[in-house]
């Protein structure tokens, strides 16, 4: 998988959004902290792909808000 843009969120939340996201038939991932990535403790990763722009703003509206570009 490309990845394209992430979100960063507290691992108490991981569960909710892959179920979610799974429901949805939507590609993602999940990554620990590393140096690449902006996180605070306590967070990880859910990055994705290239979205088409329908499924873009589903992810949107789930997250509250644009998520940020994964470092290339």
């Amino acid at each position: 998988m490309e990845k394209s843009f992430y979100y960063p969120v507290p691992w108490g939340d991981v569960t909710f959004l892959k179920d979610a996201l799974a429901a949805m038939g939507l590609p993602f991932s999940i990554e620990q902290p590393s140096d690449r990535l902006e996180l605070f403790p306590g967070e990880v990763a859910i990055v994705f792909p290239d979205l088409h722009v329908r499924d873009y703003n589903a992810v949107r509206e789930l997250f509250g808000g644009h998520g940020k570009r994964y470092p290339g």
